[in-house]
């Protein structure tokens, strides 16, 4: 008996390198994490992205990180994203994480690296 073939891949949009390039991902160092005071899905970091003061993102990793468990991490973030208000703090930046079974883990280098840095 056969096994049968894999599931064939999501359609993905295709884009060119100049929509790539408005998108500016850079490493950033997280200094503190705390429970979202208003949202159970939601850590609010606030991160050293080589500017000079931190800037705060919220993310929504709560179930899966505890907050002491970030601090110190070097993470990738969008950024250039709008700034956005969830449920009452500012974010300013998304942090880029990937999904793996029930596990959502941030991206990172593989060694510790400049906060601030641009990713390419």
């Amino acid at each position: 008996m056969t096994e049968p073939a894999p599931a064939a891949p999501a359609t993905v949009s295709e884009i060119g390198i100049e929509d790539f390039a408005k998108v500016e991902l850079r490493t950033a160092r997280v200094v503190a994490a705390t429970e979202h005071p208003e949202a159970d899905k939601l850590l609010v970091l606030t991160v050293d992205a080589g500017e000079p003061t931190p800037r705060t993102i919220c993310a929504g990793i709560r179930q899966w990180w505890q907050p002491q468990d970030l601090v110190g991490k070097d993470i990738v973030i969008v950024a250039n994203l709008k700034p956005r208000k969830l449920r009452g703090v500012m974010s300013q930046g998304m942090l880029l994480a990937v999904t793996d079974g029930d596990m959502v883990t941030p991206l990172s280098g593989m060694k510790p690296v400049t906060p601030g840095l641009r990713a390419s």
